[in-house]
């Protein structure tokens, strides 16, 4: 059985990329942080496959959940994970003018810490027969070229792309795969409307927006390519080629 552990994985882009999945003939855990209530394409895709999937909803703010989330998992499927998406994500509006220590530690446990910790279960549980087994972390094009906007979201993702290598070079000799996949502005919020995107998509250098299909199937490349690891794949329409001055919520 192909196992997917997708985090943040019932809405925008997790659920994206859990749709891709399922698709793919993978049978999913789909974790939220409050619930696990479905997006409409997740739903759709889950509906035509037939997956078999469940969710379960743990709080990354509270670091002592994560590493229980995969005992959880392999609980109800009976088997551990074959792959992990560490797509979560705590996004929070702040500056180095205003950035407070609580910013900066609330971001880095859901986006570092609960990462870390997963992986680390993941590793445990597979023992020596991890073979075939990956990771993949969701990090930002913003990475390449950072920017002060999101100070404490910006930090806690480049603390994850180190960890990225990190992980990936102690996990080789037990047969575990970690890569990344940084998107770019693929998916609205209210923040954007129709014009602002399309004026947005003419600033990216291939003159696009990335669709949340092509992060969802760079994930996919990444679950089955068995002789990457430690690589990122910006799935950006070239963004992070160019260095933009703020988010571009305010551009």
């Amino acid at each position: 059985m192909k196992l997917a552990l997708v985090t943040g994985g019932h809405r925008r882009l997790g659920a994206a990329i859990a749709a891709a999945l399922a698709r793919a003939g993978y049978s999913l855990a789909i974790h939220g942080s409050h619930d696990v209530e479905l997006d409409p394409v997740l739903e759709e895709a889950l509906r035509e496959t037939g997956t078999r999937w469940h969710g379960f909803v743990a709080d990354f703010a509270d670091p002592a959940i994560s590493p229980s989330l995969m005992a959880e998992v392999r609980a109800h499927f009976g088997a551990l994970p074959t792959l992990l998406v560490n797509s979560a994500a705590m996004f929070g509006q702040d500056l180095i003018e205003t950035v407070s220590a609580d910013d900066l530690l609330r971001h880095y446990t859901v986006n570092c810490v609960a990462p870390v910790l997963l992986t680390r279960a993941f590793a445990d549980m597979s023992g020596g027969g991890g073979d075939g087994r990956s990771i993949v972390n969701i990090l930002d094009q913003r990475l390449a070229q950072p920017h002060g906007d999101q100070l404490a979201y910006t930090l806690s993702k480049q603390a994850l792309a180190g960890f990225t290598q990190i992980a990936a070079r102690e996990l080789a000799p037990r047969g575990i795969r970690v890569n990344a996949v940084a998107p770019g502005l693929t998916i609205a919020t209210p923040d954007y409307d129709a014009a602002k995107m399309q004026r947005l998509a003419g600033m990216m250098p291939l003159q696009a927006l990335p669709q949340p299909e092509e992060i969802a199937q760079a994930v996919l490349y990444l679950a089955d390519a068995a002789s990457v690891t430690g690589q990122v794949i910006a799935v950006d329409r070239g963004a992070h080629l160019e260095s933009y001055s703020r988010d571009f919520m305010h551009l």
